[in-house]
């Protein structure tokens, strides 16, 4: 067991979090990693214990043409702010692992600089791939050479020169040295020579215990990279890709058959393949962004918190802001933010909420992290899973349907489950237990063979997640089970049509069977209200009700759904 098997990672593209300027000017440098500090706190408090940061060494513009593999970029500060910042993760219980471009270099690396000077000449002609002095470029070099993705401005390095192996694994060094960093994720990992991943990985295992190299990979056999002597992970774009499109078109047997393809792929062993999850990032769309149903927002951190693998947020996502991909540009992907923005996001914020919910619970629920994986069930619509490890079963249910759905699963040999985010107890029956998902959510039930007034988890979650109260406590006091109904569809129903109501719609309202004809339509309304009115009511008393959450709650004139929000908080 290594600190990353359990790790729930945030991840920063720090030029875009900290507002630098698109182009290095190189001039004095401005201290804009310092700016970050106050992020530590926060990563934390959302149940994160590892963050990816990067690219964050002098470079061009965008990070990836770098300058300078030792020295960290002019417009984010100097070395010693990169130490103290994973100085101060590490205080606070949070690795931290660097992006390492370590395909290609920019335009202004002395190594290619040494060869516009002195051409045939130059020591480090063959530190690049297929430099050509009989022909030219954009930039009229006077020479000409392989690039990557098509951009000159990218310069391919030549993986299979001695020379530049040896500087790339000494630049490892330094950073572990200099920085004391946890791991690196390369890269453009799928197009890196494999005998140059196996020096790097040879130097990963001489630097630091549990140093750990992620590969940025986007198709094919994840095994040809994760093994002993490569890779210990990859990005997982398989179930990046099946997370959204599955529930965009309502499609659980795509996520269900993409996390059996690569549950094989690892031996079907929960050691198998522990492989980096996410649901965007720097390069893709915001998930808020993708979701057709808003809604959905819900389910799909569930499953990428409680899948095999390892899961990742990335920066300004638990806020739910979106993004889109722009023809040539990236930057609606990569936007600044500032912390004050979301000052109390965690009690105010639904999403930031959920998503700090849910890395505790995965923080505190070995199964997730460690548990072998068993489908339950399995419809277009609703899935449910298992995972176990030492003999704790714990069971995952997602619905992204618009209606409850009730769920029959055999379950381990407890007297009771609860549901970590609903807070719900049930009974186990002849080894099996009956839930009702909530529409467009889910629930990760877990055992427990204490009594109704008491929680399942040994380590304690308050909604606050910096003070922990007894469990006990906070069922009763009921705030810091997360509602999923807080994350209501941006389209409101339509509010019912005016008509007679008859005795059984009655009966279901509490009104009197006998009710003579009237204007039904003021009758629904003042009922909508009614219940508008108490759901703000509740809300004022767990905290503070922002202007947002007023405007979800007057947004929702479904009288259904306002039943069933209410009912949610009991």
């Amino acid at each position: 067991m290594a600190w990353y098997d359990e790790a729930v990672f945030y991840h920063i593209y720090p030029l875009g979090l900290t507002g630098a300027p698109k182009e290095n000017a190189y001039v004095t440098p401005e201290h804009r990693l310092n700016t970050l500090l106050p992020w530590i706190s926060h990563i934390k408090e959302l149940g994160c214990n590892a963050i990816y940061i990067g690219p964050l060494f002098e470079s061009v513009g965008h990070g990836y043409e770098t300058t300078d593999y030792k020295k960290l970029d002019s417009r984010l500060g100097i070395n010693e702010d990169l130490t103290s910042f994973v100085k101060e993760c590490h205080t606070q219980g949070i690795r931290v692992i660097l992006d390492g471009v370590f395909n290609h270099t920019g335009r202004d690396f002395f190594a290619f600089q040494d060869i516009k000077k002195n051409r045939e000449n130059s020591p480090y002609k063959d530190w690049y791939c297929n430099v050509n002095f009989w022909g030219n470029n954009e930039y009229n070099d006077g020479f000409s050479y392989e690039n990557w993705g098509g951009y000159n401005l990218l310069v391919k390095l030549n993986q299979q020169n001695p020379a530049v192996k040896d500087y790339i694994c000494d630049v490892i060094r330094f950073w572990v040295s200099e920085f004391d960093i946890d791991g690196i994720r390369l890269d453009a990992a799928d197009v890196l020579n494999f005998d140059y991943m196996q020096a790097l990985r040879r130097v990963a295992n001489e630097v630091k215990p549990d140093f750990w190299l992620m590969g940025e990979v986007i198709h094919g056999d994840y095994n040809r990279w994760v093994n002993e002597g490569t890779l210990h992970s990859v990005t997982n774009y398989h179930l990046h890709k099946a997370l959204y499109s599955g529930h965009n078109d309502h499609n659980y047997f795509e996520i269900a058959h993409t996390v059996k393809r690569l549950y094989e792929m690892g031996g079907n062993r929960p050691e198998g393949l522990k492989l980096y999850n996410f649901v965007d990032n720097h390069d893709v769309e915001r998930i808020y962004t993708k979701l057709t149903n808003k809604a959905h927002f819900t389910p799909v951190h569930i499953l990428l918190y409680t899948l095999p693998g390892v899961p990742s947020v990335y920066y300004g996502s638990e806020f739910g802001i979106e993004g889109k991909k722009e023809r040539f540009s990236d930057d609606s992907l990569r936007p600044a933010l500032s912390l004050s923005q979301f000052e109390n996001a965690v009690t105010d914020n639904p999403c930031t909420r959920l998503l700090a919910t849910l890395g505790h619970i995965r923080q505190t629920t070995p199964a997730l992290s460690y548990g072998d994986y068993k489908e339950l069930l399995l419809t277009n619509r609703q899935y449910a899973f298992s995972r176990n490890h030492n003999e704790v079963t714990v069971l995952v249910t997602v619905n992204n349907d618009d209606n409850d759905y009730v769920m029959t699963l055999p379950c381990g040999s407890y007297s009771h489950y609860r549901g970590a985010l609903s807070g719900e107890l049930v009974t186990v029956t002849d080894g099996r237990i009956s839930v009702n998902v909530k529409a467009n959510s889910g629930d990760i039930w877990v055992p427990t063979e204490k009594g109704a007034h008491e929680a399942p988890f040994t380590n304690e979650i308050s909604m606050s997640h910096t003070t922990a109260v007894p469990a006990a406590e906070a069922v009763a006091e009921d705030d810091w089970f997360f509602d999923s109904a807080f994350i209501t569809n941006p389209e409101p129903e339509p509010t019912p049509a005016t008509g007679c109501s008859d005795a059984a719609q009655n009966a279901e309202d509490n009104t009197p069977s006998n009710a003579q004809c009237f204007d039904s339509t003021a009758f629904e309304q003042g009922k909508i209200a009614g219940l508008q009115e108490a759901i703000l009511a509740i809300m004022e008393k767990k905290g503070p009700v922002t202007e947002q959450m007023r405007n979800d709650v007057f947004g929702n004139t479904h009288h259904d759904s306002l039943v069933n929000w209410v009912k949610s908080f009991y």
